[in-house]
């Protein structure tokens, strides 16, 4: 499977500019073509379930849940990094190199995990406490690993329910990835696949400096990340701006690549394996890298001018009209 050379790259196309990530029909698509090609025996209607239910749960169709309000995390963003993860297991299943095999029920797992990683930004319909999906930035994921215990069991995974919804620790800060217990040596892989596609999906995104600057700032803002208030009452600012968060991306991107490797055993590799040997994904990442150093060199940010797909629905407000981001 080789990727296509392009001239220009479209903002809601993945890194192949081959396949629409911000709506779930054409990812499910080539998600369970790849699927079916693994495993040309095994039932595709887990796939089909899940991918339906994300789209649901992000519009707020559900009974449970309003619909998806963060604009950095929304929905182009699971589903490129859903996209990233199959293409991760693909690779891995065509050079193993003495590995064990995924097994149908871990690919499922590996791809359901990476479509509700985020799920935890969502708020329920009847939180009282809090008014925005981003004011859930520091806990998401153990709300996700929450809801995932309970719909891996809804979809007929429970069987792997327990250790599955401990995978998407592998895409959090807040843990070292040696103190995630899984026993179980293939789902362990699969949750380093789950790490690693969290990474390079949103850091190749054509978008992904200016996505930083308008949209992941916010969450920050909101969530508590831009700025903490210390044990003496002090505040240590983290990001002061939309614009420092950009000019801070090289030296995220560097730690980045050591948890890649360090961490996440180097499993962004099995990309190349998928694509024939390029690793479009990492490529792409040094391409915002090197621009975010070149606008760091400049008074603003006023060089980033692409404009990002918006998923919201339109009547879904991602943060206070009055949040101070200065």
């Amino acid at each position: 499977m080789h990727p296509i050379k392009l001239t220009m790259r479209r903002s809601d196309y993945d890194v192949t500019d081959s396949i629409r990530t911000t709506g779930h029909a054409e990812v499910g698509s080539t998600v369970t073509e790849i699927f079916e090609r693994i495993y040309p025996t095994a039932s595709a209607r887990v796939l089909e379930q899940a991918f339906a239910d994300l789209a649901g749960l992000y519009l707020g169709e559900g009974k449970n849940h309003h619909p998806c309000d963060t604009e950095y995390h929304d929905i182009q963003h699971v589903l490129d990094v859903t996209l990233a993860m199959a293409r991760i297991m693909d690779g891995y299943e065509r050079h193993r190199n003495g590995y064990a095999p995924l097994t149908p029920d871990h690919f499922l797992v590996g791809i359901v995990s990476a479509l509700f990683h985020d799920i935890g930004y969502l708020r329920r319909k009847g939180d009282r406490t809090h008014r925005y999906g981003s004011e859930y930035t520091l806990t998401h994921v153990t709300r996700g690993s929450t809801f995932l215990r309970t719909y891996l069991k809804a979809l007929g995974l429970g069987e792997h329910a327990a250790i599955g919804s401990q995978l998407v620790h592998f895409t959090g800060y807040e843990r070292n990835t040696d103190t995630i217990k899984i026993t179980d040596p293939v789902l362990r892989k699969v949750g380093e696949f789950l790490g690693t596609a969290d990474i390079i999906a949103q850091m190749s995104d054509r978008c992904y400096l200016e996505k930083c600057r308008d949209r992941l700032y916010p969450e920050f803002v909101l969530g508590g990340l831009a700025r903490r208030r210390m044990p003496d009452g002090s505040v240590n600012v983290l990001f002061s701006s939309g614009d420092d968060l950009v000019r801070k991306t090289p030296g995220f991107y560097v730690n980045a690549i050591k948890r890649l490797d360090n961490q996440l055993n180097s499993a962004y590799t099995f990309a190349e394996k998928h694509f024939g040997g390029q690793n479009l994904y990492l490529e792409e990442m040094r391409k915002n890298v090197d621009y975010a150093k070149m606008v760091s060199n400049e008074a603003g940010t006023k060089m980033l001018r692409r404009t990002p797909p918006y998923t919201l629905l339109p009547h879904v407000k991602p943060y206070p009209a009055d949040l101070e981001l200065d």
